[in-house]
C-alpha cells in the first residue's frame, strides 16, 4: 500500500493543477487517471476544439482573402487534415502535463479510482487488477461528461456528443445541434464554416441564453448571415435513425416540424462523474447530482475534498484550476481567500467570440442596482475595421451610486483575450472613471473597453 500526503482522483485542469500546487507546497502526491493526463479539457475539450476552430477561421480568411487584397484560388477544406491537426495539438498538451508531473515528482497511478473509508483509494487497472493506496488527504476531481436527454440517447453513430464531433470519419453534409451553449455554438460555427448545413435547436427563447440579451441577439444575427438556421423556443422530441440519415422531430410554438439531416449533435450540458466512485460507502454528501463542499472544498467527511465539475459551481476549466489551488493551499495551512464566483469570466470561441463576467444588465437590475450602461461598437474601432472584424461591441455595467463595476459583456473578434482586464479591474474594485483615465494603446481592440466605460458616463469620444 503506497502512502501519500495527497491523492487526487482525476487529472483534468482541476486535478493536475491541484497536484502540482500541492507538490510545490512540499506534499508527496499521487494522481489517479484512467485515461490521458490532462483530462477532457486538454484531450477532448477546450484545447482540441480550439484547434478545430482555428482551422475554420483560417479557411474563412482564405475565402475572404479578396477583401484583404489577396487572390486565392481553389481553396478546399480538408476535414480529415483538420481533425488530424486537432489531435496532434491535444497530444502535445498531454505530453506537457507528463513533463510537469515528472518535474514536480508526482506519481501517476493508472486506473479507475474509488474512495474508501479510512482515507484510502482503490485503483482498478485495465486488466481488473486492484491496488489500494492511502493518503492524509484525498481530492475528488473526476470531472464531467456530456449530458444526455432522456429521449435522445447518444449512440455515437448518428446521435453524437462533443467528443465524437471532434473525430468524425467524414464531414457530414447536414447537422442538427441540440443546445446553444458554448459547445453547441462553437461546433455549429466550425461545421458551418467548412460547408455543413447546420440547424441549432434551442429550448430557451434565445441562443447562448446565459449571456446578456444584447449579446445573444448579436450572435443570432451573425449566425443567420452565415446561413446557420436557428430555432428557439423549440425542443427535439425524437430522432428517427432507422434510415440512412436522421429524421429530427422538433416541437415549436407554431407546431411540429421534421428536419432531415446526416447527424445530430447533442450539446445540452454536462453531467458530473460521481457514480461508482465510493461516495456512498464513505458517506460523502451529494445534492442533485453534485458533491457538497464548503468554500475550501472540504466535504462532510474529514480528509476528503472535491473540486471542478463534480461541484455545483460553473463547469469551466479555469474554475476547476482555481478551486484546486485554493483547496491544497488550505490543506497546507495557508490562508487563501474563497473564490468569488461572481467574478469568473466565461468565454465562447465561436465567431464572433463572446466573453463576459459579472452581472448582466437584467440581473443587475433584479439585484436592486441602479445602473449606468455603456456600449461601444466595433464599427467605431480603427483596429477592428483594419482587421475586417467590425461586428460586435463591448457593453459595461456600473453601479450608478458607488461606481462599482458590475459586469461586462463582449462580442467580437478576439474578445476572449480582452476580458481578463475586466476581471482584474473588478477584483481590485476599480471604478469606471479609473478605467476611463487609464490610457489604452491605439489602435487596439481593447480600447473599446475604455470607450464603453466612457459611454456609461457620457464622456465617450469616438461615437
Amino acid at each position: 500500500m503506497a502512502q501519500y500526503d495527497l491523492i487526487v482522483i482525476g487529472s483534468g485542469p482541476g486535478g493536475y493543477v491541484a497536484a502540482i500546487r500541492a507538490s510545490q507546497l512540499g506534499m508527496k502526491v499521487g494522481v489517479v487517471e484512467k485515461a490521458e493526463l490532462g483530462g477532457i479539457c486538454l484531450n477532448w475539450g477546450c484545447i482540441p476544439t480550439k484547434a478545430l476552430l482555428k482551422s475554420a477561421q483560417v479557411f474563412e480568411y482564405i475565402h475572404h482573402a479578396k477583401d484583404y487584397g489577396i487572390e486565392v484560388k481553389d481553396a478546399k477544406a480538408d476535414f480529415t487534415g483538420m481533425v488530424k491537426r486537432s489531435r496532434e495539438v491535444a497530444s502535445g498538451m498531454n505530453k506537457g502535463v507528463q513533463f510537469l508531473f515528472r518535474k514536480n515528482k508526482i506519481d501517476t497511478i493508472v486506473g479507475t479510482g474509488k474512495v474508501l473509508p479510512g482515507k484510502k483509494v482503490e485503483v482498478t487497472d485495465a486488466d481488473g487488477k486492484k491496488a489500494t493506496h492511502e493518503a492524509k488527504h484525498i481530492i475528488i476531481a473526476t470531472g464531467g461528461r456530456a449530458r444526455e436527454l432522456p429521449n435522445i440517447k447518444i449512440d455515437n453513430d448518428k446521435i453524437i456528443g462533443y467528443r465524437k464531433a471532434m473525430v468524425l470519419d467524414k464531414q457530414p453534409a447536414s447537422m442538427v445541434v441540440i443546445g446553444s451553449g458554448a459547445i453547441g455554438v462553437e461546433f455549429a460555427y466550425f461545421y458551418n464554416s467548412i460547408g455543413t448545413k447546420v440547424t441549432i435547436v434551442e429550448f430557451m427563447p434565445r441562443i447562448v441564453p446565459v449571456e446578456d440579451e444584447e449579446v445573444s441577439k448579436q450572435l443570432e444575427r451573425e449566425y443567420k448571415k452565415l446561413g446557420i438556421e436557428i430555432m428557439t423556443n423549440a425542443s427535439v422530441e425524437s430522432v428517427d435513425t432507422k434510415g440512412q440519415g436522421c429524421k429530427v422531430s422538433v416541437k415549436t410554438q407554431t407546431g411540429n416540424v421534421t428536419i432531415d439531416c446526416d447527424i445530430v449533435l447533442s450539446a445540452v450540458g454536462v453531467t458530473a462523474n460521481i457514480e461508482n466512485i465510493g461516495l456512498e460507502e464513505v458517506g460523502i454528501k451529494t445534492d442533485k447530482g453534485k458533491i457538497v463542499t464548503d468554500e475550501y472544498y472540504r466535504t462532510n467527511v474529514e480528509g476528503y475534498y472535491a473540486i471542478g465539475d463534480v461541484l455545483a459551481s460553473q463547469a469551466l476549466a479555469h474554475v476547476a484550476s482555481a478551486e484546486g489551488i485554493i483547496c491544497v493551499e488550505k490543506i497546507a495551512g495557508q490562508h487563501p481567500h474563497p473564490l468569488n464566483y461572481n467574478n469568473i469570466p466565461g468565454c465562447t470561441y465561436c465567431s464572433p467570440e463572446i466573453a463576459s463576467v459579472g452581472y448582466t444588465e437584467q440581473k443587475a437590475k433584479e439585484a436592486g442596482y441602479e445602473v449606468k450602461v455603456g456600449k461601444f461598437p466595433f464599427t467605431a474601432s480603427g483596429k477592428a475595421k483594419a482587421a475586417g472584424a467590425s461586428e460586435g461591441f463591448v457593453k459595461v455595467i456600473f453601479d450608478a451610486k458607488y461606481g462599482e463595476w458590475l459586469g461586462a459583456h463582449l462580442i467580437g473578434h478576439n474578445v476572449t483575450e480582452m476580458i481578463a482586464e475586466v476581471v482584474v479591474a473588478r477584483n481590485l474594485e476599480t471604478t469606471g472613471h479609473e478605467i476611463i483615465k487609464s490610457v489604452h494603446p491605439h489602435p487596439t481592440m481593447s480600447e473599446a473597453i475604455m470607450e464603453a466605460a466612457a459611454a456609461a458616463y457620457g464622456e465617450v469620444i469616438h461615437i
